[in-house]
């Protein structure tokens, strides 16, 4: 995971959101079936110049949205928290072809963006309240290529599973001060080693061999790719 962390002001609708205030999540331009409704996919203008990387397909979209429903159920099940709890970490998902700019990182499986949003100036001071939001950014090109190069040693569906389920476990463990999302670096390799063992925990109940074959791939002794720089 990388991380980056920007303010803005408070967006005016409430198409925005994965969890949180709103749960009406506009979805354009990609396949809606069997998809995850909180995958949110606005095209930004901004291009990639001459090299194009390379993105989800329609086939390829249902299995990452798939990845993250499932990752939803297990990490609400491992720490014990209701969907109002679950629901109270604001956070979306994008895929590569929607992502802004800075938010694209080369060689990262998953990056992760916090923006804080300042509520409008204009309202009265008691309803003048910001908040944090949690975006993880899906690097395509590099799941993908990953899964290439392995030759069917890894499939993709193993793998955006515990991807998703490493990403929801740091939204959770920022969004609840268990650990400050812009920490000194030292704190934060501590941390990357945290939720590695809690993602291999929370993917427990369905472990099987593909699965398992992820989980050792993250391992210390080896890894198919850099999930984070």
């Amino acid at each position: 995971m990388t991380r980056n962390s920007l303010r803005r002001k408070q967006p005016e609708n409430n198409t925005f959101f994965l969890y949180g205030a709103s749960r009406e999540v506009v979805i354009q331009d990609i396949d809606s079936t069997s998809q995850n409704e909180y995958i949110t996919a606005y095209k930004d203008s901004w291009n990639y110049g001459v090299i194009m990387l390379r993105c989800f397909d329609q086939a390829q979209m249902p299995v990452a949205s798939g990845a993250f429903n499932d990752a939803e159920r297990l990490v609400s099940l491992h720490f014990r928290m209701s969907g109002d709890d679950f629901r109270k970490n604001r956070y979306d998902v994008k895929t590569l072809a929607f992502l802004e700019q800075h938010e694209v990182k080369d060689g990262a499986f998953a990056h992760l963006c916090k923006y804080s949003y300042d509520a409008p100036s204009d309202l009265k001071p008691e309803s003048r309240k910001g908040f944090d939001f949690y975006r993880i950014c899906l690097q395509d090109n590099s799941i993908l290529d990953a899964v290439d190069r392995a030759n069917s040693f890894v499939k993709l569906k193993p793998l955006m599973l515990y991807i998703a389920v490493h990403e929801l476990i740091h939204v959770i463990r920022f969004s609840t001060g268990t650990i400050d999302f812009d920490a000194p670096q030292k704190e934060k390799e501590q941390e990357e080693k945290i939720v590695h063992r809690l993602t291999r925990s929370a993917l427990q109940p369905v472990k099987q061999n593909d699965l398992e074959i992820i989980m050792d791939c993250f391992d210390d002794a080896f890894t198919i790719n850099d999930l984070y720089n």
